[in-house]
């Protein structure tokens, strides 16, 4: 039951991460810096923190209470250090799945991975 459980929270923290990278991404399209702050501070220092990324939480906290930045260049360049870390963390989650089988009976359904465990190419265009 605990293996059941443990699974399951594992899933819904790499699906939560899929809806917030998918979030990211059309933020950085559109050059939204309201809503990439917002997004970075706020939900993705949430999740790494719940999903025991230290590192990751460590980096979005120190975007925002940091130095200020420059120029909005710098801004967004940071934003996208901060995006490849979490897409990094999602593919080890979705190799652990593999490992694991944890996907085994999981939707595979438009906001889920491909069959190779990865993020299909084009779904995160920047």
């Amino acid at each position: 039951m605990l293996h059941c459980n443990m699974d399951s929270s594992r899933h819904a923290l790499r699906i939560a991460l899929e809806d917030l990278l998918a979030d990211l991404e059309h933020a950085r399209r559109t050059a939204d810096l309201g809503r990439l702050a917002l997004l970075t501070y706020c939900e993705l220092r949430r999740w790494a923190r719940t999903a025991d990324r230290q590192p990751l939480a460590a980096h979005a906290h120190e975007m925002f209470l940091g130095t200020p930045y420059a120029d909005r260049e710098s801004f967004l360049r940071n934003v996208d250090r901060l995006i490849d870390e979490a897409q990094q963390c999602l593919s080890e989650i979705a190799d652990d799945d593999c490992v694991t089988g944890a996907n085994e009976g999981a939707p595979q359904g438009p906001g889920s991975l491909g069959s190779n465990g990865r993020v299909p190419p084009g779904r995160l265009p920047r």
